[in-house]
């Protein structure tokens, strides 16, 4: 006698399947396979989702643990006490919640429900989980929200590395949208010496860093977070300062205080290469003090200091900025690994919004 070859409903097994057509004829390859699966191909019945379960869901003593969208359905029932105003709440078909409710009632092998024509009543069993079942569901919505939540980097520590010239608005408006639009992200930040931001990156001390220039740097991609304008800072009362802006050879003819090229030989470089064609060549000097919150050698009203636009955030009183005409810009970027996490993501994100909102890149 000829083996029926019947297709059961195999939503469920799609991806283990797909490679078996049933109508190519070869049935008992078709039957072998429902076998394996622990199906049985005559029947023609819809895949036992129980029998898989109880090899993969297991509770402490050894029960079953139920299907949560039955025990979702169970608790509908629970506050309803009937079967076609909960079915209609939920939005299926009357049978198919009766049939739900005896799978969970025999999945936790008692009764939960007393059902007559009219009415539902709840067992002893069928009260106590419906009792218990509400926060159970919610302590697995929020593991649930929880993984999502790490798998989209919303969760986690965050150390933010910045050189110092960045700390007077960049880096602090980064760490505030960071903390603002991430509850679970747990923010810190650190100034670091420009050169060294790039090495603690790649090599996992720091999860990212913002630095002005290009910094080299080995495993580690850059992005460009800011661009701004060139200027210098000067005393209020410079002969200069009466300019709205400056040109690059009326600086040149005043002493100009550049930034120790230890500190940030990318940045020095660029701001020196400004006056190279200028004659006579200015004269550069560096600070005494490598970062000097009260620009004390700028009172003179003689020395400039090159410095970009976002040196006007954190001016001293009796100082101002004035662009210098026909200057290209400095830039500021995001320094993350080479290999990103869903946390790096997150921090690329957030960042290439916060340029976008603030106008960081103009077009």
């Amino acid at each position: 006698m000829e083996t029926s070859c019947v297709r059961p409903d195999t939503s469920d097994f799609e991806l283990a399947l797909r490679s078996i057509d049933p109508d190519d004829g070869h049935c008992g390859q078709w039957n072998r396979h429902m076998r394996r699966l622990g199906l049985d191909a005559r029947s023609g019945e819809r895949p036992v989702r129980d029998r898989l379960r109880t090899d993969r869901y297991q509770s402490a003593g050894g029960h079953v643990a139920p299907d949560t969208v039955s025990l979702r359905y169970f608790l509908v029932l629970a506050q309803e006490l009937n079967f076609t105003r909960a079915a209609a709440r939920i939005g299926i078909a009357q049978p198919a919640l009766s049939a739900r409710m005896r799978r969970l009632e025999t999945e936790l092998g008692t009764a939960l429900l007393v059902r007559n024509t009219r009415s539902v009543v709840l067992t002893t069993a069928g009260a106590a989980l419906a009792e218990s079942a509400p926060p159970a569901l919610a302590a697995l919505d929020r593991a649930w929200d929880t993984a999502r939540s790490a798998a989209a980097g919303e969760l986690g520590t965050l150390r933010i590395g910045y050189s110092l010239s960045a700390g007077a608005e960049t880096a602090p408006a980064l760490v505030d949208r960071l903390i603002r639009g991430n509850s679970g992200l747990e923010v810190g930040a650190v100034p670091m010496a420009t050169p060294e931001i790039s090495p603690a990156v790649a090599d996992g001390r720091i999860n990212a860093g913002i630095t002005r220039g290009e910094q080299p740097g080995r495993d580690v991609r850059r992005f460009l977070l800011r661009r701004v304008r060139v200027g210098v800072q000067l005393a209020q009362h410079h002969p200069l300062a009466e300019h709205p802006e400056i040109e690059i050879a009326d600086a040149a003819a005043y002493p100009l205080r550049l930034p120790d090229r230890a500190a940030n030989p990318v940045i020095h470089d660029q701001l020196s290469a400004l006056f190279r064609d200028t004659r006579p060549h200015p004269r550069f000097h560096t600070p005494a003090v490598s970062f000097d919150m009260s620009q004390r050698d700028l009172r003179d009203g003689v020395t400039l200091a090159p410095a970009g636009e976002a040196a006007v955030t954190a001016q001293p009183a009796g100082l101002t900025w004035r662009p210098l005409r026909g200057a290209p810009g400095l830039t500021i970027h995001l320094v993350l690994p080479r290999e990103q996490s869903p946390l790096h993501r997150r921090i690329r994100a957030v960042a290439k919004t916060l340029a976008h909102e603030l106008h960081w890149l103009p077009d």
